[in-house]
């Protein structure tokens, strides 16, 4: 029974949860919108209404009309088809950078929030250099100095660009958790640093 009850609790929990989301405008937008993109990966090749490389040579540069939605770029290529049909890199890009940038980004937080002291400043003071700086220089930078652009170049850069936010983040609820007192049993029993972590 106290399962059952249990089970019930959660449905309950999760059915006002959506009847909430249901109701807010901001989240029915952005969802419409992610899911429509994602649909656009998936099935890119069959909304696009030509080819990603067919060329219209009389329609070179052309504005949007009925036969190019979004009309056509300086070869002659279809807009709309290829931004359908590439929204499926430019989703894989943007989920490899941002588990990129939150895996570096913990990890240093994590790091920086529990040893504090004179590793948490330098490290700190590093990271908001580089916040510091326009991310489109970085990206110009990066590029030149490597000579070549990609879709891991561009994971690296985004990744690296948005690092230090995440950082800063989890460094900040880091100092606040480390001040707790199972953090400080945890401490009188030895146990070892990542355990600390978890």
């Amino acid at each position: 029974m106290t399962d059952e009850t249990a089970e019930q609790a959660k449905q309950t929990e999760l059915s006002e949860r959506l009847a909430v989301l249901k109701k807010n405008k901001a989240f029915i937008v952005g969802a419409s919108i992610l899911a429509f993109w994602i649909i656009s990966a998936v099935f890119g090749k069959l909304i696009a209404r030509y080819d990603q490389d067919f060329s219209d040579y009389e329609s070179i540069s052309s504005a949007p009309s009925l036969k190019y939605w979004f009309g056509t770029d300086s070869n002659g290529r279809d807009v709309f088809s290829r931004v359908i049909i590439g929204s499926r890199v430019i989703i894989v890009i943007s989920f490899l950078a941002t588990l990129l940038g939150a895996f570096l980004g913990a990890s240093l937080g994590l790091t920086a929030g529990y040893l504090k002291g004179k590793f948490d400043m330098v490290l700190m003071r590093i990271l908001e250099a580089i916040s510091a700086i326009p991310v489109i220089i970085i990206a110009l930078l990066a590029v030149a100095a490597i000579g070549r652009s990609s879709s891991i170049i561009t994971i690296l850069i985004i990744g690296f660009i948005f690092t230090p936010n995440v950082a800063r983040t989890v460094r900040a609820a880091v100092l606040g958790e480390s001040e707790l007192e199972y953090v400080a049993a945890a401490k009188l029993r030895t146990e070892k640093n990542w355990s600390h972590f978890v």
